[in-house]
């Protein structure tokens, strides 16, 4: 490591020389022109589990609603510099009528406008981060009452009724407990709220506690500042809220084939990590209850970078269909897959998504230039080698049916509704990263 420079001397530059008798080693050379080259080679092992997509028989999905989120860090130029996050989330009902007209390839404007006019709900709030406080207490207690007044305000509550939702397990004849949780103000563990229950006083420091605690942002943070990731975890608490609000909605219609009828699409992977994974058995379990009554849920998230996005991408060259107008193909990765082909590690501590996944991985390939890698839920999870197989996957065959009139060819496998969703979600464009500073130091 080369010392940095200062004022009064150079930065000290790193030696050109200094390690230049290991190219001497064969298995370096090798190393080397492997590191040259483009061209991958697809292990037998890789190819294992693609097959060809049967969908003459599978009826299409007949509605879509996807969901996306962005926030953005905006800096003051006050000394010493405040720092607060924006975040935003969209969720947007697609016409399939007005999405059939649409040209893949060349979209017009005025048409993506039309889809987009009167068909989004939008959610939007700011998080303190650093060096900023208000006048009613320190900065974790400003985020933690924001992230309850966000969720309770917003849409006359909707988002937090279907917190309770999922939490309560409301959909069911016998309401359940809350997971048990880590006091805000005392540290210790507390015992679950009863069922429809807002808030409780703590058993150990008889201070409140709040529905939304459970959640766990408070455990990202310390009393004067908060990292990023509050804000990122939030973005993705919303958009699964955000989603789950139209699933609950459509479940309690008059219609009761409409939620069955619906896809529903998630930008990114279906998986809550660390203490905000206290809501996946919840969400497996409505998953589960709703495929045991017939009321499949179709749902997918599509991952658009990461370790799966990199696999797929270096092995779809060689995967069918090459040419254009062949039938898809797809594969459903198996935990022994993930663990061997993907990630490429020993036998691991845990089993593979236990914890934190409420969706399995799947690669798609629609045509020579769009493949997906995709999440699709099974309900319950099973702790096995060889799980999942495509018959676990809630609605497989619809959804694959659906999927070639969501392909946009503007970007590699693109979808439609995610690129619709990400317009009116995107914090980059709208407002303006600018426009947010002066909205910020304004309000200062």
């Amino acid at each position: 490591m080369a010392y940095n420079s200062s004022p009064t001397s150079p930065f000290e530059t790193a030696s050109k020389l200094g390690h230049i008798n290991v190219i001497e080693s064969e298995w370096v050379q090798s190393l080397v022109r492997e590191f040259e080259t483009n061209s991958y080679e697809v292990s037998d092992g890789e190819k294992q589990g693609w097959e060809q997509a049967e969908t003459t028989d599978s009826e299409k999905l007949k509605y879509f609603w996807a969901v996306d989120g962005s926030y953005v860090s905006v800096t003051s130029e006050t000394k010493p510099p405040k720092e607060v996050s924006f975040v935003k989330t969209a969720l947007i009902s697609i016409d399939r009528s007005k999405l059939e007209k649409i040209d893949k390839d060349q979209p017009h404007p005025l048409q993506l406008q039309d889809i987009m006019t009167n068909s989004a709900v939008q959610h939007a709030t700011v998080f303190p981060l650093k060096n900023i406080k208000t006048s009613l207490g320190s900065n974790y207690d400003t985020v933690r009452h924001i992230v309850r007044d966000s969720l309770k305000i917003d849409q006359n509550g909707m988002f937090y009724e279907t917190l309770k939702w999922l939490v309560y397990e409301k959909w069911s004849d016998s309401l359940t407990p809350s997971p048990d949780f880590q006091c805000p103000q005392c540290d210790k563990e507390v015992s679950g709220l009863e069922p429809d229950q807002d808030e409780k006083n703590c058993e150990f420091c008889s201070k409140k506690v709040y529905l939304s605690d459970m959640i766990g942002f408070h455990l990202d943070m310390d009393e004067e500042s908060a990292p990023e990731s509050v804000s990122s975890a939030y973005m993705l608490i919303m958009e699964h809220l955000m989603l789950f609000t139209i699933i609950r909605l459509l479940w309690n219609h008059n219609d009761k084939k409409l939620v069955t009828e619906t896809l529903f699409i998630k930008d990114g992977p279906l998986t809550l990590r660390s203490q905000y994974s206290k809501l996946v058995p919840k969400i497996r379990s409505f998953l589960e209850f709703a495929k045991q009554t017939e009321r499949p849920i179709h749902i997918i998230g599509q991952e658009k970078s990461g370790v799966f996005a990199d696999h797929l991408s270096k092995m779809a060259r060689e995967l069918e269909p090459i040419e254009r107008n062949r039938p898809m193909h797809f594969s459903v990765l198996t935990h022994e897959y993930i663990r061997k082909e993907v990630y490429r590690t020993p036998d691991l501590m845990n089993a593979y998504g236990k914890r934190t996944n409420w969706g399995e991985k799947m690669y798609v390939k629609v045509d020579p230039n769009s493949y997906l890698v995709l999440n699709v839920p099974t309900g319950e999870y099973k702790d096995s080698k060889d799980y999942p197989q495509s018959s676990n996957l809630i609605g497989l065959n619809r959804i694959l049916a659906t999927l070639p009139e969501l392909i946009s060819h503007r970007y590699t496998g693109a979808l439609f509704p995610i690129e619709l969703a990400n317009g009116i979600a995107s914090m980059s464009s709208y407002p303006s990263s600018k426009i947010l500073q002066r909205f910020l130091e304004g309000s200062s």
